[in-house]
């Protein structure tokens, strides 16, 4: 699905960063190293290199790899990208300043999985990044599917969840939103979204 649909010439969600992710990097004055888990087409990976930081990403699709290296090529600079299955890439060997999950919804049965790794790659005092369809968000992508995402609970994000899968971090932010999305053909209208940023203890 994913390699389908990142195939056309056209970004499948744009160019620009995500807002929330662009508005947290300004806000936390975020330096060093950061991962992208389900970094697609490296809008938000891209950007993030052009505020300075050292950017890795993975995904699954290696058309969206493609896609993220022509954009960093366009914008002069580098992003490391490896594509493949988490735990098999050589970025899970690193400890990251940061990781952002932006609209990175993993099947339920390797969820937590993946989050308790991902927690782990993140050093003393980074910061987890957060924004995702929640639970609250299905009623709305019945009205409009052009919204996006994933069409089953339990796929999307609750305070709940978050909280039981990234236990060992100090909440700066956590709440449920509304937003109204513009990225891309895939991201058009309003949605609920849960907004996380947690600093890790110890």
């Amino acid at each position: 699905m994913w390699d389908e649909r990142y195939a056309n010439e056209e970004y499948a969600y744009g160019t620009e960063p995500n807002t929330f992710f662009k508005n947290v990097i300004a806000q936390q004055s975020l330096g060093g190293s950061i991962l992208l888990p389900a970094e697609g087409e490296g809008r938000n990976a891209v950007y993030a290199a052009k505020t300075g930081l050292e950017v890795s990403a993975f995904d699954i699709s290696i058309e969206g790899k493609n896609k993220a290296m022509k954009l960093a090529e366009k914008e002069m600079v580098r992003i490391n990208y490896e594509v493949g299955e988490f735990f098999n890439l050589s970025l899970v060997n690193k400890e990251y300043d940061a990781v952002a999950l932006i609209f990175a919804h993993f099947p339920p049965q390797i969820a937590s999985k993946y989050h308790h790794k991902i927690a782990d790659l993140i050093k003393p005092g980074g910061l987890m990044i957060i924004e995702g369809f929640s639970v609250g968000h299905l009623a709305l992508r019945k009205l409009n599917p052009e919204v996006g995402g994933p069409g089953h609970i339990d796929m999307l994000y609750s305070e709940e969840t978050i909280q039981r899968d990234f236990p060992n971090f100090e909440i700066i932010q956590l709440e449920e939103a509304h937003v109204e999305l513009n990225e891309g053909n895939f991201h058009n209208g309003m949605s609920k979204v849960i907004r996380f940023i947690g600093k890790k203890i110890g």
